[in-house]
């Protein structure tokens, strides 16, 4: 891999890959989106990799995004895991979403309703907690009920 040339070209789908670099209902989208961009040294795709990697609100986007631009030979400082809130005010739309809820709501129901509602939250702290996500979910709802 290391003998690739880097192609100093915008891809021809820099458009399509610019909105899915900026997508927030799916960190995957974006994931993608940085590694397939990171295959073109054009100052408009150094533009969109600096804003995710200092942007984004899941780790695993940033660190990709960093991995490109060093290998596109960027100076760039690596990203710092976010050790707080992911998205400003969760924890407060957990306690919305479990008070608009039947007293008597599953785990499930509440998961489900914040899907719906709030796909971004959803799906950055799937992206950031992985296989723990449920497990991470299922402690803010308990710990939700109690305010």
């Amino acid at each position: 891999m290391a003998n690739k040339q880097i192609n100093q070209e915008l891809p021809e789908n820099y458009d399509e890959l610019k909105k899915a670099a900026n997508r927030t209902s799916s960190w995957r989208e974006r994931f993608d989106a940085v590694e397939e961009l990171g295959q073109s040294k054009h100052p408009k795709v150094i533009d969109v990799l600096t804003n995710r990697m200092k942007n984004d609100s899941v780790y695993k986007v940033q660190e990709a995004a960093y991995r490109q631009l060093t290998k596109m030979g960027e100076d760039v400082e690596a990203p710092v895991r976010n050790k707080f809130e992911l998205i400003k005010g969760t924890k407060k739309t957990f306690i919305r979403i479990k008070k608009s809820l039947p007293k008597d709501h599953s785990y499930e129901d509440f998961k489900e309703k914040l899907k719906k509602m709030r796909l971004d939250i959803y799906d950055a702290y799937e992206g950031e907690k992985g296989a723990d996500f449920d497990k991470w979910l299922e402690s803010e709802w308990e710990a939700a009920s109690k305010k």
